[in-house]
């Protein structure tokens, strides 16, 4: 007999014979029809469990880590507001069914059995995963994470507070609310955790108002290691500025006493919390496992034993609430509505093409107010003796600068967030007197954990806000690259559209700086964010470039609600000269506020036909080196700036290709991994007869003399065009 069967009968028999384990008289604060509704909430919970096993076996559903064990998140519901934002541990289904009893939200049952089958009619997610989730309940949608929403939890809670004075124009958060969740102990040893948590009380003590809730579900084990006794209430209890609080996790009534509790807490004094409840695990981790296999037996029935719908029956009994006998006839008309509704949803449409899947991985389009741009008397108060300076040229990092301004003044929900990036104005300086002149609450310096920079902005996106957050270094992303790949970028995809977190990340990369490279610094590799699907990433290589992008960026995140990274070529940052010094050839003046460089577009620079050069960033700059030099040699070259990495804007390149004979494609990143990949594919499929490439190598970068050895060259790019032409 398998497990889920053993608890089963224990239950029925166990609560015929009267037969409770051990516990607490019921504590105050639910009424005797509150708990009996929430008894209902955690018995659809485990029919839900008991029902994906047996369709699974069937093969008819397609997920089965339950919820078992856990199901006195009910109760941490019902002391919530259904408009308290939840992001929810994957075992957290009687959250979920509470939430939707208490804001009268019908078909739940129905909802979750049409996610268990990846019926294209589930409501949530079309199909495409099992998840808990829905937008009327306001709790996005979570696969199988293991902490990596945490962090949007933590500015999802800041939006709140920083909503009551800068209210951005989507807002969908309470004022008053709070942003709630859950995980499991073992995530809790995750960095991306143990960050959160940090980052928490490190803003708390700071005084920002922080209205979060975290609840941990302890039952002791990940999978199959466990977790020390004591070590969850031992490594949290006295975390500077985070508030503590625990119940029985069994106990619905203990449960919603400590819920309330820590609340109320957070809502009031806007601080971060910690709830520590401690449950079992019941069936396992999942459908394949098999706990007696690394766990001792008797451990497996003793936490049976302890069965929490057990002690929700006993103490509904000691409430008068109900008898024994109505809480059993409860259970087995539910386990019998949930079998009837299976029959029925198992029958309903699947996916079946790939553009079905894919139909939801770029969000929707959003109403935004009309914006007429920055106001121009406040843009020239703001800019002060600057705006004299706009019509000369001026390097790169000083025109993004500007734009930053330029978009800040327009848009009052844009945020910037980083390191570094407030007082200091950057490491370059390309922040520079935003703070001063738009405030601390919109040019946030944060704590140097890239994983929590990224996590408030996705989080601020979730409540209306267009954050732009700064990763310092290309190199350093990739302490954070997850909350790209498995949250951002899901979101739309696993919802619907129905949720969304748009943002525009702004990376300072690529390399070519001199004399400064090393392992942190100079990374000259976009290898992660090119295959991750929805993306867009623009890499400009000129001040007017970038101003124009970085507003086409901001655009479509706005109204678009797409997530974009624009890379800045930190070398060309300072960059003033082309071809000899004190020419000024790469300086570009501010260009008008209103113009905009579209995606799926190209930058074209000369109209040479013997070859075609294909690049962007700092190939593009020395690509127009090299250009003066091959018509020294009588040799045309056009030179063709992509401008954007993903997606490629491919009808545009073949046009600007048209008429040239052969192509050089220049990729100062790694010949493995590399854009050129892509693009010598490309054209080979559209019939181009003569391409070759020229990329830099699969290596590390070099500090001092040999900072650019690895990578192309002015020289090299002659080399390669004459190679190809000759």
């Amino acid at each position: 007999m398998d497990r889920v069967q053993i608890v089963h009968e224990n239950f029925l028999s166990r609560l015929a014979a009267g037969d409770f384990p051990e516990g607490a008289a019921p504590a105050p604060g639910l009424t005797a029809d509150e708990a009996l509704q929430l008894y209902r909430a955690q018995v659809l919970s485990r029919a839900l469990d008991i029902q994906s096993r047996a369709m699974q076996k069937a093969g008819q559903g397609f997920y089965t880590i339950g919820s078992s064990g856990h199901e006195g998140m009910a109760a941490v519901a019902q002391a919530l507001r259904p408009d308290d934002i939840a992001f929810l541990h994957y075992r957290d289904a009687a959250f979920q069914i509470a939430r939707a009893q208490q804001a009268g939200h019908e078909g739940m049952m129905r909802d979750m059995l049409l996610s268990f089958a990846c019926s294209s009619e589930d409501p949530t997610s079309g199909g495409r995963h099992k998840v808990l989730g829905s937008r009327a309940l306001m709790i996005p949608p979570q696969t199988s994470t293991i902490a990596s929403h945490l962090p949007k939890a933590l500015g999802a809670a800041y939006s709140v507070g920083l909503s009551r004075r800068r209210a951005p124009e989507h807002e969908c958060l309470a004022r008053d609310g709070l942003a709630m969740v859950s995980f499991g102990d073992a995530s809790t040893n995750h960095s991306t955790a143990q960050g959160t948590i940090n980052a928490a009380g490190w803003t708390s003590i700071q005084g920002a108002p922080l209205p979060l809730l975290m609840v941990c579900e302890d039952n002791g084990i990940g999978i199959s290691t466990k977790t020390p006794s004591g070590w969850i209430k031992a490594s949290m209890q006295h975390r500077p500025g985070v508030r503590y609080f625990e119940a029985d996790g069994l106990d619905i009534f203990a449960v919603f006493a400590a819920a309330r509790a820590a609340a109320q807490y957070v809502r009031t004094q806007k601080k971060p919390a910690f709830l520590h409840l401690r449950m079992v695990r019941l069936y396992g981790h999942a459908g394949a496992d098999v706990a007696t296999s690394y766990l001792p037996r008797a451990e497996v029935e003793a936490d049976e034993a302890n069965d929490p719908l057990l002690h929700s029956a006993r103490l509904l009994v000691q409430k008068g609430a109900a008898s024994a006998e109505t809480l059993s006839d409860i259970y087995q008309s539910t386990l019998e509505a949930v079998a009837v509704e299976a029959a029925q949803v198992v029958k309903r449409p699947h996916l079946k093409t790939a553009a079905d899947v894919m139909a939801s991985l770029i969000p929707p389009k959003r109403q935004c107010a009309p914006s007429n741009g920055p106001d121009p008397q406040a843009r020239k108060t703001l800019f002060g003796a600057d705006a004299a300076q706009m019509n000369a040229p001026q390097p790169m990092s000083r025109i993004i600068n500007w734009a930053l301004h330029d978009l800040m003044l327009a848009h009052p929900e844009t945020l910037i967030m980083g390191e570094d990036v407030g007082r200091k104005g950057g490491v370059y300086g390309v922040t520079q007197k935003l703070q001063a002149r738009f405030g601390r609450d919109r040019v946030i310096d944060t704590l140097l954990d890239e994983q929590s920079i990224l996590g408030l902005a996705i989080g601020m996106a979730h409540n209306g806000f267009v954050p732009m957050p700064e990763i310092q270094f290309l190199a350093y992303l990739h302490n954070a690259e997850d909350q790209l790949r498995g949250e951002a970028a899901t979101l739309p995809f696993f919802s619907m559209g129905q949720w969304t977190n748009p943002m525009v990340l702004r990376i300072a990369g690529l390399g070519y700086q001199k004399g400064f490279g090393g392992h942190f610094h100079n990374d000259n590799s976009l290898a992660v964010l090119r295959d991750i699907p929805g993306i867009i990433i623009a890499c400009p290589s000129t001040g007017a470039d970038a101003a124009q992008m970085l507003r086409e960026c901001h655009r479509l995140a706005r109204e678009e609600q797409r997530v974009c990274v624009f890379v800045e070529p930190i070398a060309l940052y300072p960059m003033r000269d082309l071809h000899g010094e004190g020419d000024g050839g790469w300086m570009t003046p501010y260009p008008d506020p209103e113009k905009t460089i579209p995606l799926n577009t190209v930058g074209v620079h000369g109209e040479g036909g013997d070859v075609a050069i294909v690049t962007y960033g700092n190939g593009h700059f020395l690509s127009r080196q090299a250009q003066k030099q091959l018509l020294a040699s009588d040799i045309k070259a056009r030179v063709i700036d992509l401008r954007w990495l993903a997606p490629l804007p491919v009808e545009a390149l073949l046009a600007a290709l048209q008429d040239c004979a052969r192509v050089l494609i220049v990729d100062e990143c790694r010949r493995t991994g590399g854009q050129a990949e892509g693009l010598m594919a490309l054209m080979a499929e559209h019939g181009i007869a003569s391409f070759a490439r020229l990329t830099a190598e699969d290596s590390f970068i070099a500090t001092g003399p040999a900072y650019a050895a690895t990578m192309p060259s002015c020289d090299s790019i002659v080399a390669a065009v004459k190679a190809l032409v000759t």
